[in-house]
């Protein structure tokens, strides 16, 4: 068969700078190479980003299949629906079909809920022998041990840097995280054996890594003997961890600095600690932040806070406790997102519940947009909070002081964080340009 896999773009005005600079300074996501990996090979696959590629509806495919977060679920929809009707068989997955597949099946021959290593093959083979089902759904989580180096020959579309996955799932549950939705799998904890991740970074000719694991923080033991087997590879990286966990364990930011990490990528999520307490994130402490940035600094290694904005114990108030002690921690690189109840999500289903949903143009949901009805603020309060603290820090006086301070991590953190604050800034720029449309 012939196959296209496609991952859509839900921001479809980007020019040509804005694709050089996603080039240079993003990273790409590896869904659908991991798709192409465990796609037999007697089949022609395609992968097709739309962010850089325009899609041919004319061309021939016996299947295509769409990938989609919930701010691309109206682009996959229409990327659907137009394949179909010229009768191509299409398949919907990811985070969106998988929390809402009913609606997605409304646009899709076949979805894929959950993770699809399991599910995607039978799926092939059911539609060779014309017994296509509405739904596949894994009745266990993947297997990350069994798992090829995923494909990088195609979809890449040369990224100054690659993304790399060595440990899937968190345990942790928080109510705002898509991974929380614990009917498809993705919060159970697994790793791939420390060597086969080596060997698949050894594949990678790009220097510049990011770790797509959820947090690289789960399992010390573990991610303290992939540092160890990292370091002669030069390679510079990033990755997400938990604060409790970089707070008491100076063993793991030693060896991380060694292997070369450079920034820490942190969901502190909030200033107050009723508001983590109430969403499940009880493991972060907040008078701990000051502690845990200062020992990843002390270890040459940056640190970019995400931080939302309009829990329900929040007031007006947090906005300018946040701007502050962001400054006092000596975070290197805030970023902001405005809580968003993703379908699928215990949050989605409590708002939802209470009524508090204000739409569900998913395209709106993309954590730069209030789409439910805060408890203590207004929804232009949070909004304008946002903003405010997007202001506060992404324009250029402060990213130069910011970056001024990094410098005294050692040349590679800087120039990885240099890297990060212009992605961060152009994106925050691009935000800012829509605040009074």
């Amino acid at each position: 068969m012939k196959i296209l896999l496609v991952d859509p773009n839900y921001a479809l005005g980007k020019g040509i700078l804005d694709r050089f600079k996603l080039r240079l300074f993003g990273t790409p996501y590896i869904t659908l190479q991991q798709l192409a990996t465990i796609t037999p090979e007697k089949h022609s696959i395609e992968i097709l980003d739309e962010t850089f590629e325009k899609i041919d509806f004319n061309k021939k495919y016996d299947l295509v299949g769409i990938t989609s977060c919930t701010p691309s679920a109206p682009r996959a929809y229409e990327i659907a629906d137009r394949f179909r009707n010229e009768g191509v068989i299409v398949v919907l997955g990811g985070y969106h079909p998988s929390g809402l597949p009913m609606e997605a099946k409304l646009h899709a021959d076949s979805v894929v809920i959950g993770e699809a290593e399991n599910s995607w093959p039978i799926l092939l083979k059911d539609l060779e022998n014309n017994k296509l089902r509405e739904f596949y759904h894994s009745k266990k989580p993947a297997d990350l041990s069994i798992l090829k180096p995923i494909r990088r020959d195609i979809g890449e579309s040369n990224f100054a840097s690659a993304r790399i996955e060595a440990t899937r799932g968190c345990p942790i549950r928080c109510e705002f995280c898509s991974i929380s939705n614990s009917r498809i799998g993705w919060h159970v904890f697994r790793k791939k054996p420390v060597e086969n991740v080596i060997r698949e970074l050894e594949l990678i000719p790009q220097r510049f890594i990011a770790f797509c694991d959820t947090s690289l923080t789960i399992d010390v033991e573990y991610s303290i003997s992939l540092f160890k087997e990292m370091k002669h590879l030069n390679k510079r990286f990033i990755c997400y961890g938990n604060s409790n966990i970089l707070n008491r364990n100076e063993r793991l930011l030693k060896y991380a600095n060694e292997a070369g990490c450079t920034l820490w990528n942190i969901g502190f999520d909030s200033f107050s600690q009723e508001a983590l307490d109430n969403s499940g994130k009880r493991i972060n402490i907040v008078k701990e932040y000051a502690s845990v940035v200062k020992k990843i600094h002390d270890h040459g290694m940056a640190v970019l806070a995400q931080i939302i904005f309009g829990f329900d114990a929040e007031t007006k108030d947090i906005f300018d406790f946040t701007i502050e002690t962001v400054k006092q921690v000596k975070i290197d690189i805030p970023s902001f997102n405005i809580l968003t109840p993703f379908p699928g999500t215990p949050l989605f289903d409590r708002l939802n519940k209470e009524e508090r949903i204000l739409t569900k143009d998913w395209s709106k949901y993309d954590l730069t947009q209030v789409v439910y009805k805060p408890k203590n603020m207004s929804p232009q309060d949070l909004q304008n909070g946002f903003y405010k603290a997007v202001e506060s820090f992404h324009n250029y006086n402060n990213l130069l002081q910011r970056q001024l301070k990094t410098m005294k991590l050692g040349f590679n953190t800087s120039i990885g964080t240099f890297f990060q604050n212009i992605y961060e800034l152009g994106v925050y720029k691009k935000i800012l340009s829509q605040k009074s449309v």
